[in-house]
């Protein structure tokens, strides 16, 4: 029954992690999108700008 609840302590503090490395990830993910779209504003800006 030890065994038990050891193993079932580290599989609750393995999924713990994961999904705190998932949210993270997501996290970085929405700043990257973020990013990406303001740099893609700015480069149609500047083309818009050149072209005038």
């Amino acid at each position: 029954m030890l065994k038990l609840a050891a193993l079932l302590l580290a599989l609750m503090i393995l999924f713990g992690v994961l999904g705190f490395v998932v949210d993270v990830a997501g996290a970085l993910t929405k700043v990257a999108f973020f990013v990406c779209l303001i740099g893609l504003g700015v480069s149609l800006a500047v083309k818009a700008l050149k072209k005038a």
